[in-house]
């Protein structure tokens, strides 16, 4: 067990809320990310403008994947003592533009000195329906949104010093919202892929007490790549033609690679973002 994992089952033991991307109270999901300086991204490989886009956008993430609509945020910035009023706008436009477009009020947070630039978001959600990793069935479909590895090819291109294009999903993750509320009434469980498929795979079998049969095998690439945030689903086979056709009306490229069985999954790949 990884310390993360141990650190939170410190506190999921004394309650039913933590385990899924957000906690799910009456109708309302909280969810809540850290965006580090040097953990989550190097000051050199981003603008100020697309590390606060992207520090909301990996929050909604969590939102989505329980088929929960955003509401408000709280963030929470520490602050370079060097940053300049300029540095600072540039900021407060990152987060406003995303927030403008996911209609998102933020109000309020923190803000604090400090040595590098760390930012953590809760965001507060709404939702009539939410879908928990817990809800697998054996017998479910296993499928991903578009595609997996290019983060990880373009983090290894960042470590070597190279540029990557600003539309890559390491720098705007590629969120898919409306597809997936329009969905949602079909899935059994779903995540967001943060930690790469497997890991995230390992999570579902835990929570929903399954495994999976492959149809073919995984590249490790594709395995492995952290930082995605395409959505992993379970559904049951007779919505597959209503799933489908949703994809194609989205333009969603869908990947349906396994299905559930009993027993479990265990990845022996730790999981993967920078």
């Amino acid at each position: 067990m990884n310390k993360e994992d141990f650190f939170i089952e410190q506190f999921s033991k004394q309650t039913k809320f933590i385990g899924d991307d957000g906690a799910v109270i009456k109708d309302l999901v909280y969810s809540s990310d850290a965006f580090f300086e040097n953990v989550h991204f190097k000051k050199e490989w981003m603008s100020l403008k697309q590390i606060a886009a992207k520090a909301m956008l990996v929050n909604i993430s969590d939102a989505i994947a329980m088929n929960a609509r955003p509401l408000y945020a709280l963030l929470t910035v520490a602050i370079p003592k060097d940053y300049t009023q300029s540095d600072l706008r540039k900021l407060a436009n990152g987060f406003k533009k995303v927030a403008k477009e996911y209609n998102i009020q933020i109000i309020g947070g923190d803000t604090i000195a400090n040595e590098k630039l760390d930012i953590s978001i809760t965001i507060i959600s709404k939702t009539n329906n939410p879908i928990y990793r817990s809800g697998a069935k054996v017998g479910d479909l296993v499928c991903y949104t578009g595609d997996l590895g290019t983060c990880k090819k373009d983090l290894k291109k960042l470590f070597k010093g190279k540029k990557i294009s600003s539309k890559s999903k390491f720098i705007k993750p590629k969120l898919k919202a409306e597809f997936f509320y329009e969905i949602s009434k079909y899935i059994n469980a779903s995540l967001d892929i943060s930690d790469g498929l497997f890991f995230e795979l390992q999570r579902v079998s835990k929570a929903s007490k399954v495994g999976f049969r492959f149809f073919e095998k995984i590249d490790e690439n594709i395995g492995t790549s952290g930082e995605e945030y395409e959505l992993l689903f379970t559904f049951p086979k007779k919505h597959l033609e209503k799933i489908m056709s949703a994809a194609k009306k989205h333009k969603v490229p869908l990947n349906i690679f396994a299905k559930t069985i009993k027993g479990s999954f265990e990845t022996t790949f730790k999981n993967h973002h920078f």
